[in-house]
């Protein structure tokens, strides 16, 4: 893909990371408006238009400068409000709408699956082909890893709602303090996954991997 036009890369990652990103927060609005809290919409978040979602610094800022640095892109949107104590039961829907995020990412994966099989179809040589393709790999590399990260059981991440539904009150209380500390680890973990060149590895097996799934 190195050999493309600057902005046709842009394109091609800015396309799946927006949707990737949009549909992630949009899943966890949708669900809290199921069970009850309908904060998101209330706001205008229950939307698919990536603009309501961007954060200046996780949707713009990250992005580029960690892909003109490193050629990886990773970044997060404007988290959509959720007002647990609205929601009908707090500790059990906190968990549901935790999952549906990551929820929405695997569904993202399917997608980006089924565009990488349409985009065989037209041949080789095709300049749309080879970019709905590289698009493909995209998708599902971000989808894949933004659903896996936020499982995590770190703070502030969807897994760390999920393990909070689980703990007594007591020991949920006690993890939660942890929240102020998890971007930080977040952001070392990141700076470690570009370091190693596990990125680059990423696009080494990845269309092996598409392959097998389309």
């Amino acid at each position: 893909m190195q050999q493309l036009p600057v902005l046709y890369q842009i394109l091609i990652w800015g396309v799946p990371v927006l949707f990737a990103i949009t549909l992630h927060e949009v899943g966890h609005g949708w669900a809290a408006k199921m069970l009850g809290d309908p904060t998101a919409k209330e706001m205008g978040r229950l939307s698919l238009n990536p603009i309501k979602h961007i954060d200046p610094v996780g949707t713009v800022l990250v992005p580029l400068t960690i892909y003109f640095t490193s050629g990886f892109i990773f970044g997060w949107a404007k988290p959509v409000p959720v007002n647990w104590y609205r929601l009908n039961n707090k500790k059990r829907d906190m968990a549901l709408v935790a999952l549906a995020g990551p929820g929405a990412n695997l569904l993202m994966i399917i997608f980006w699956a089924m565009v990488g099989r349409f985009s065989l179809g037209l041949g080789t040589g095709s300049t749309i082909a080879g970019m709905l393709e590289w698009m493909s790999i995209i998708g599902i590399i971000i989808n894949g890893l933004l659903m896996l990260l936020n499982l995590f059981p770190l703070p502030p991440l969807d897994g760390s709602r999920v393990m909070y539904s689980l703990l007594p009150d007591k020991l949920a209380h006690q993890y939660s303090r942890l929240e102020p500390f998890g971007i930080i680890i977040l952001f070392v973990l990141l700076s470690l996954f570009i370091y190693f060149g596990l990125n680059e590895r990423l696009f080494d097996v990845l269309p092996y991997v598409l392959n097998i799934i389309i």
